[in-house]
C-alpha cells in the first residue's frame, strides 16, 4: 500500500547575519545552510497495517507524512501510496487518504462541526446516503452526536479530536495518516481515541501510519514501529523487538520496612543512608548506573536480567522490606537508549 524509496528532504534557509550591517550584508551576499529533515528513508506498508512512527522532536515525521500527503516535494527518492504519487497531488489520490494534525483544525471554528461534514460531503462530492451511513457509524462510535451542532470552538479538545476524526475520514479514505492525534488530550479522551482508531482499523483494514509521543499509543495500537533520529531510520521491525533491546535489564524497585531502621529514625526519610539498606550501592551490580534513593525511601536498582534472582536475594536477606517489584524497562527508556547510540 506504502512504498517509500530512499525519500530525502532538504532545507534551505537563509542565514542572516546579526545586526543593522548584516541585513545590509544580506542584501548582496546571502548564506544559506541546509537542513536534511528526512534522508534515504526506505520502507514498505502493507494494506491494513498499523504502524508507529517514532522520533525525537525534529527527527523528520511529520516531514515524511507531508511527502506523503503531497504537502511538500521530496528532494530526492520516491514515495507511491496506493499506486499514487503524491507529489503530483491527483485529485483522485486525495480521494483515498487523509492527514490529521493534531495540532492543526480543519474545522470551521465559527460553525458548528456538522457544518463542516456538509462542506465536506460537497467537496468530495459524497453521495447523500453513503454520507450519512459514513457519519452515522463514525458518531457513534466517538459518542459525539450530541456535540454536532456545538459551535466548534465551544468543544473541549477531546471532543474537538473527535470531530477532526470524523472529517477525515467522511470520505472513507483507504491510507490515513496521524500526526500527535493524542496530543494535549486527558487520559480519557486519550483512550477514546485509541478504542476508535483500534476499532475502525480493524472494521475497515485502512492502512494507518501513526506518529505519537505518547507510549500508551504506539504500546496498544501498534505491532510495528518504524524508528528515525535526525533524518535516519535507525529501526524498522515489531514493536516486540524493540522491546528485546531493553530486555538485557530488568529494574527492581523495593522499599525498607520500618523496622529495617534504627529506633527513633521514621520510615521512608533515611532509607538507603542508615540501618541495613545504608549502603545500597552494595547491591547493584558492578558496571550498572548507580542505585537511585527517592524521597518516599524508594529504592531502584537497573540489574542485567540474569542477575535479578542473585540481586533480589540479597535485598530479602539484608532486612525487611515493605514492598519491592520487577519490572521491564520502559519503552521510552529503550527508545531513548537507541537515540543515544547513533
Amino acid at each position: 500500500m506504502i512504498e517509500v524509496r530512499q525519500l530525502t528532504r532538504v532545507f534551505r534557509t537563509y542565514k542572516k547575519q546579526p545586526g543593522f550591517l548584516g541585513g545590509v550584508k544580506g542584501l548582496f551576499h546571502r548564506e544559506f545552510e541546509e537542513t536534511a529533515a528526512a534522508r534515504d528513508i526506505t520502507f514498505d506498508i502493507a494494506e491494513g497495517e498499523l504502524v508507529g512512527f517514532l522520533g525525537p522532536n525534529g527527527a523528520g515525521k511529520t516531514t515524511t507524512l507531508k511527502m506523503l500527503s503531497g504537502l511538500i516535494h521530496p528532494t530526492s527518492g520516491t514515495a507511491r501510496v496506493a499506486g499514487f504519487d503524491p507529489a503530483r497531488r491527483e485529485n483522485a489520490y486525495r480521494r483515498i487518504f487523509a492527514l490529521v494534525l493534531g495540532q492543526k483544525n480543519q474545522l470551521w471554528w465559527d460553525l458548528p462541526a456538522i457544518e463542516s461534514f456538509l462542506l465536506l460531503r460537497h467537496i468530495y462530492g459524497l453521495p447523500a446516503k453513503q454520507y450519512q451511513e459514513t457519519l452515522d457509524e463514525l458518531v457513534d462510535l466517538l459518542d459525539v452526536r450530541a456535540k454536532l451542532n456545538v459551535m466548534v470552538r465551544e468543544l473541549s479538545l477531546g471532543e474537538r479530536m473527535k470531530m477532526e476524526l470524523i472529517a477525515a475520514l467522511l470520505h472513507r479514505p483507504r491510507v490515513l495518516f496521524l500526526d500527535e492525534p493524542t496530543i494535549g488530550l486527558d487520559v480519557v479522551s486519550q483512550k477514546a481515541v485509541r478504542s476508535f482508531l483500534r476499532d475502525y482499523n480493524r472494521r475497515h483494514r485502512v492502512t494507518i501510519l501513526l506518529t505519537s509521543h505518547y507510549m500508551a499509543d504506539i504500546k496498544e495500537l501498534c505491532e510495528r514501529v518504524i524508528v528515525i533520529h535526525k533524518g535516519l531510520k535507525i529501526h524498522d521491525g515489531s514493536l516486540a523487538r524493540l522491546e528485546m533491546a531493553g530486555g538485557r535489564k530488568k529494574i527492581i524497585r523495593f522499599r525498607p520496612a520500618a523496622e529495617a531502621l534504627p529506633v527513633g529514625i521514621a520510615a521512608g526519610t533515611a532509607a538507603g543512608t542508615v540501618g541495613p539498606f545504608a549502603d545500597v550501592a552494595a547491591f547493584a551490580p558492578e558496571g550498572v548506573e548507580p542505585p537511585v534513593v527517592a524521597g518516599d525511601g524508594e529504592i531502584t536498582l537497573h540489574v542485567p536480567t540474569d542477575q535479578v534472582v542473585a540481586v533480589s536475594q540479597r535485598i530479602l536477606a539484608a532486612g525487611p522490606v515493605a514492598d519491592i517489584t520487577i519490572e521491564d524497562v520502559p519503552l521510552e527508556d529503550v527508545i531513548a537508549a537507541l537515540f543515544k547510540a547513533q
